[in-house]
C-alpha cells in the first residue's frame, strides 16, 4: 500500500493532513523562518540553508526575502535563478526550473489543487502535478501557473497572467487565461 507521501509524489489524489506530509511541512517552515531571520549581510549563511531546504540549487540564485512553500525538496533551480519577493512555491509535485530564470514579485507556483467536487474536497483530498520552467524564461510580478503546466524555453509570461495550459517556447504570453499573443522567432 502506498504511503500518502507516494501518492502525492506519483500524482494521485492524497490526505494532506497524513502525519509524515505535516511532519515534514512544518520542517520546511521551520528552515523558511531560520532563513527569514539571517541578517541580509549574511547571504552566505541564508544561501547555505536554502541549499538544503530545496531539492537542488545551481551554483548562482538569488531567492529574495519573504519566500514560501511547502517542502522545499521538490524545487529544482538551474543556474542564475532569480525569485523577486514574495514568491511562493506549492511543492507537493516537482517544480523544475531551468537556468537563466526569473520570477517578478508575488509569482505563485502551484502543483497542488482540490477536486472540484465538494465531498472529496472538505475531506482533505488533494491532488498535486508537476511544473515545469525551462531555460531563459521571464515570469511577470502577480502570475500565478497552475498544477500540470510547462513554460518552454526563451518564453515571457506577462504580468498578472493565470497560467492554465502549457506555454509553447519563444513566445510571449499574458491575460487570464495566460494566451500567446506573439512569438519571439524572427
Amino acid at each position: 500500500m502506498m504511503t500518502e507521501k507516494q501518492k502525492m509524489i506519483s500524482g494521485q489524489p492524497y490526505l494532506s493532513a497524513d502525519d509524515e506530509l505535516v511532519q515534514e511541512r512544518e520542517a520546511a517552515s521551520q528552515r523558511l523562518f531560520e532563513v527569514a531571520a539571517i541578517p541580509p549581510a549574511r547571504k552566505a549563511e541564508r544561501y547555505a540553508l536554502l541549499r538544503r531546504l530545496l531539492g537542488s540549487t545551481g551554483d548562482n540564485f538569488t531567492i529574495e526575502r519573504n519566500f514560501h512553500c511547502d517542502y522545499g525538496y521538490n524545487i529544482y533551480v538551474g543556474e542564475n535563478f532569480y525569485a523577486n519577493v514574495n514568491c511562493t512555491i506549492l511543492d507537493c509535485a516537482a517544480v523544475r526550473i531551468g537556468d537563466n530564470v526569473l520570477l517578478a514579485p508575488n509569482v505563485g507556483i502551484y502543483t497542488a489543487g482540490h477536486p472540484l467536487e465538494a465531498g472529496p474536497r472538505v475531506a482533505g483530498v488533494e491532488f498535486a502535478y508537476p511544473v515545469t520552467i525551462g531555460n531563459n524564461v521571464w515570469i511577470g510580478g502577480n502570475s500565478v501557473l497552475l498544477p500540470g503546466v510547462t513554460i518552454g524555453d526563451n518564453t515571457v509570461i506577462g504580468a498578472g497572467s493565470v497560467v492554465t495550459k502549457s506555454i509553447p517556447a519563444n513566445v510571449v504570453a499574458v491575460g487570464n487565461p495566460c494566451r500567446v499573443i506573439r512569438s519571439l522567432v524572427k
